[in-house]
């Protein structure tokens, strides 16, 4: 199961499914709006799932794909591959203290808390680079914002027993390096990364391949 997570908290939550035909649509909203330039929803107005509701269709389906008999090795879930102790970033940090932060840890991006801890967005690399060249030229200006302001929100999370399957095709759909792992009201968990999935690839006993 996957969720997304912004500053006014849970935004989506769903199936893997789910969640690609949301943002397929906000994809399509987006840009009908910026050729309109009338139409500035946001995207966690296209669906709003109350935090621990339940989809039984997905259940129901999840559990009918499910083999009868397991041959192949275990099915790992992002709670047996995840990183426990997760490097994070609070919302109100200068990007300056930010990309200290994401250098001195050797990472590409990290988790985003607020005040409360609970996840608000990511960011990494990427993102402040951006900043810098859509900045140019006012490299002290953007230095001294806050993290925020260039962040990457809502973010896309997942619970501690989804398949890493699934997170892996949701790394690749949406271009991400790793997937936060949280659990109610988006309390940060762990996190999971490519290296993480390569890891249990390559591990004893292997990852199940069936599909």
């Amino acid at each position: 199961m996957f969720a997304q997570y912004g500053i006014a908290g849970q935004v989506f939550r769903g199936t893997l499914e789910e969640m690609q035909r949301v943002n397929g649509m906000a994809r399509v909203r987006s840009a009908r709006a910026h050729d309109r330039e009338d139409d500035s929803r946001p995207i966690h107005n296209l669906q709003v799932m109350a935090p621990g509701a339940p989809n039984e269709k997905a259940v129901k389906a999840y559990r009918a794909m499910l083999p009868r008999e397991i041959e192949r090795g275990p099915l790992y879930h992002a709670g047996q591959i995840m990183q426990r102790k997760v490097i994070c970033i609070e919302v109100n940090d200068d990007v300056e203290k930010a990309w200290r932060t994401l250098r001195s840890h050797n990472i590409k991006q990290a988790p985003v808390v607020d005040d409360a801890s609970l996840l608000v967005g990511i960011i990494g690399e990427h993102d402040l680079l951006i900043a810098l060249h859509l900045d140019a030229g006012k490299g002290l200006e953007l230095l001294a914002r806050r993290v925020g302001d260039v962040m990457r929100t809502p973010v896309i999370t997942a619970e501690a027993v989804t398949d890493i399957r699934r997170i892996a095709t949701a790394m690749l759909t949406n271009n991400l390096d790793g997937v936060p792992v949280t659990a109610d009201l988006g309390r940060l968990v762990g996190y999971v990364s490519r290296t993480d999935i390569l890891r249990a690839v390559v591990a004893d006993p292997p990852l199940s391949l069936w599909r």
